[in-house]
């Protein structure tokens, strides 16, 4: 069997490379006869395929011009219909030989499906009631000289998708879809935080300290200053250091990168909106949190209800919000509320099976259990509130409850899609963390955070009372799209290169 199946590649191979050479082939002498479809350098367009069928009453009997990549092709001998993808749709055009003369009849003929062609005619409905364009003129404006998948199959395989996106957005019009959604979902985002009065800002993306987030960096080497950076992992300390400038309200959608493993939800590089308000605090960002999810489904899916992996998300109901304790305690029965110190807690988590490092103390074990029992429970949107100070090192402590933070994440289905605090803005407190920090960092933690001198400066100076929230912009994608994979919202996702 499996020699039967080489045996077909192979042939399909062969297949494919003659195709290749024919188009070659013409290409050649298309550009001996002077007709080299490379040297066209513009194409006037005058309309796209749904202003057309949206504008159809109007537009009947009138002259278009239309531009785009040919589908599909029916040769009826001296007439002949084509289909042609532009950036909005498809449009079909019929095309006769008595219309645009002999010659361009049969150059026209000997099109390849995934040419691209420019079509001026006039707006149409044939007998089968379809918009159509009735050519005049057709001109190719660039010749493909690669096979386009079967049209009825498309591009299936998963990898070569997001190898070659470009194929994937011609062929799969539910790839298109999704990244049409995600570039309005970013809009929608932008002009939520922009009505709240929010400053949108731009932040470095090389760093001499990673900070931010507990996540391994890229590094990198700058020749000039002849000194190590790295690429930013989170986008937080530059915007906390504008609140303390006095910018009350900012935020930043950018790129970050964390050398991290490769998963249906993690992807090296992904794309963060982390915003800073001062004078508010956790509860301040679960507010604008679930305002902001619930006003970008309305305007992007016309609706706050949004199916995912079986199950019906209501983003248009209030958000649960619970501390990361009380969910543990909902699910495994014990209340870490009455455990007394790290070693109690070592010892029930080797009594559930839960693994841990020595560092760890009760604070990592709490959060541990979480990740354990509870995550993959939350399916609903749910704030988990107050994690332990172990594990938040620039979020303030809860007055009443100093082992514990003002800090929070959203989960839906199980994911992570938003994380928030009340800013830690105590400089003597942020030092104590950093240093604590450093100390994982000496034990073999290298996802702990580094001290960032600068930064505690500018907390000298003073910062005021401050909520902040990032949110993962791919994820939320995911969700709104229904998409499996990160890298289905991705346009080029990170990738390892093939082995030649």
């Amino acid at each position: 069997m499996a020699e039967e199946n080489k045996e077909v590649l192979e042939l399909t191979q062969q297949e494919l490379s003659e195709q290749n050479r024919i188009r070659r082939e013409k290409l050649a002498q298309m550009q001996e006869e002077g007709k080299d479809p490379f040297q066209i350098v513009k194409y006037d367009v005058t309309h796209h395929s749904d202003e057309i069928k949206a504008n159809f009453d109007e537009l009947e009997g009138k002259d278009v011009c239309i531009a785009g990549r040919m589908m599909s092709k029916r040769i009826m001998g001296k007439a002949s219909f084509c289909n042609i993808q532009d950036r909005n749709g498809n449009m079909q055009s019929y095309v006769s030989k008595n219309d645009i003369g002999e010659e361009a009849y049969a150059a026209f003929k000997k099109y390849d499906i995934g040419d691209i062609i420019g079509i001026k005619g006039f707006v149409f409905k044939t007998k089968t009631g379809e918009i159509s364009v009735h050519a005049k003129e057709v001109v190719l404006l660039s010749k493909s000289l690669q096979v386009l998948p079967e049209k009825f199959h498309g591009l299936k395989d998963q990898e070569l998708r997001y190898r070659q996106r470009y194929v994937d957005l011609i062929v799969n019009p539910e790839s298109r879809d999704t990244f049409i959604k995600r570039s309005k979902i970013i809009t929608e985002i932008r002009k939520f935080l922009d009505s709240k009065g929010f400053l949108e800002v731009e932040t470095p993306v090389l760093q001499t300290i990673p900070g931010g987030a507990s996540a391994r960096p890229f590094i990198t080497h700058h020749n000039t200053l002849d000194i190590d950076m790295y690429c930013r992992i989170a986008l937080e300390l530059p915007l906390k250091r504008l609140i303390v400038g006095g910018f009350e309200r900012v935020y930043e959608i950018g790129r970050v990168f964390r050398n991290e493993g490769i998963s249906v939800r993690h992807n090296p590089e992904f794309t963060l909106m982390e915003l800073y308000q001062a004078y508010t605090d956790y509860n301040g960002m679960m507010d604008i949190t679930e305002e902001m999810f619930r006003t970008v489904a309305q305007n992007v899916l016309g609706t706050t209800t949004v199916n995912y992996g079986g199950h019906e998300i209501k983003l248009g109901e209030k958000f649960a919000r619970i501390t990361m304790v009380d969910a543990v305690k909902q699910h495994t029965g014990i209340d870490f509320d009455q455990v007394k110190d790290t070693e109690e807690a070592k010892a029930i988590a080797k009594e559930k099976g839960v693994e841990f490092e020595d560092r760890h103390v009760k604070g990592d074990i709490l959060n541990l259990f979480f990740e354990e029992f509870v995550e993959k429970n939350l399916i609903q949107p749910t704030f988990i509130i107050d994690y332990p100070v172990e594990i938040s090192p620039l979020t303030k402590r809860k007055p009443d409850k100093p082992e514990f933070t003002e800090r929070f994440e959203l989960f839906i289905v199980g994911r992570e899609y938003g994380n928030a605090y009340s800013e830690l803005n105590d400089p003597i407190d942020q030092r104590s963390r950093f240093e604590y920090q450093e100390f994982l960092r000496e034990n073999g933690d290298d996802e702990a955070n580094m001290i960032d001198e600068d930064f505690l400066t500018a907390l000298e100076y003073g910062m005021p009372p401050t909520g902040g929230l990032g949110v993962g912009i791919d994820r939320f994608v995911m969700l709104l799209t229904e998409s499996v994979s990160i890298r289905d919202v991705i346009l080029f996702p990170t990738m390892k290169p093939i082995n030649d």
